[in-house]
């Protein structure tokens, strides 16, 4: 019987995300494919340190021993590496003890293709062609900063998972931010307190919200091992028609930062957050000072959640 993607939690995540790779990419840039790929073959013993997505991978890979939730989440490489460079991830994978058994491995070419086929729901890579590619067709994905911190809290085990979210062009379509870049803020909060009833469409990761929310509703409130946080520059009056757009979609946010213009960076560190979600790179690289970030890219093509 075939083993059945359809229902669970599917997380792509690259070998750059997953590990610090920051060394062997330079060798990379420096002097090319022949040398990269000679040098992870000469290490393939040499255990590679935790990177950026490390910590959320292993905290998702963890819902999978909550009793009743066996199977929800599954973790797959997917990797520009060749299998023959391949072998020294899958050996870190096996030195930390993390159920990961699958691989898509291209030798170069382009990942995209395989991320429907794989049914991803979420796709981390530092590489941006494959990640814009990803939201192309329709998948939440994030071009994960790797420039940030430089240790990752991989001690023990995270007992609730904490991914945060930017609103506009993220979570909802670029509608509005598309009037407060083109127009200012008082045509900005104009057109939102007129449209304050009328939902936003949906953002690249409007759907993986749903996802996360549809499995968040298996738990009592306090015992759901994710807790979700909106961190937004709008403010009142622009966030009733955030509010409004959750509540018609039918998805829980446990947490809402309505900022206007306060820095995120402090409160993703408040809050804790094991992954951040922004358009803007001036948001995501302050916050990687601090927390895992990853940026979205700005080319989106709304679908619902």
């Amino acid at each position: 019987m075939a083993f059945d993607l359809e229902s669970r939690l599917v997380i792509g995540v690259s070998s750059r995300a997953l590990f610090d790779l920051s060394k062997e990419n330079e060798l990379f840039e420096r002097e090319g494919v022949e040398a990269y790929c000679s040098y992870q073959v000469e290490h393939e013993q040499e255990l590679l340190k935790p990177g950026p997505g490390f910590a959320l991978v292993k905290a998702l890979l963890n819902i999978n021993r909550i009793p009743g939730q066996e199977g929800q989440v599954e973790v797959i490489v997917m990797s520009r590496n060749s299998p023959d460079t391949s072998l020294r991830v899958f050996h870190a994978i096996k030195e930390y003890g993390l159920d990961i058994t699958r691989a898509v491995l291209v030798s170069g070419a382009s990942l995209a293709p395989y991320l429907t086929a794989f049914q991803t729901d979420l796709f981390l890579s530092a590489y941006e062609e494959d990640v814009q590619g990803a939201i192309d067709s329709g998948i939440a994905a994030g071009i994960i900063c790797s420039d940030g911190i430089h240790t990752y809290n991989c001690d023990g085990d995270i007992r609730q998972i904490r991914i945060a979210f930017d609103g506009d062009a993220v979570l909802f379509s670029d509608e509005s931010e598309r009037i407060y870049q083109e127009q200012g803020l008082e045509a900005f909060e104009k057109n939102e307190q007129e449209n304050a009833k009328n939902p936003l469409q949906a953002g690249p990761f409007a759907r993986f919200l749903k996802t996360l929310s549809d499995l968040q509703k298996e738990f009592p409130q306090e015992e759901a091992p994710i807790r979700t946080a909106l961190v937004t520059a709008r403010s009142a009056p622009a966030h009733e028609r955030v509010i409004r757009t959750l509540r018609a979609w039918g998805v829980r946010i446990d947490e809402a930062f309505f900022l206007g213009g306060v820095q995120k960076r402090d409160i993703l560190k408040a809050f804790g957050a094991h992954i951040f979600f922004d358009d803007q790179a001036v948001h995501t690289e302050a916050a990687a000072e601090v927390v895992p970030a990853a940026r979205v890219p700005a080319r989106y093509e709304g679908r619902g959640p």
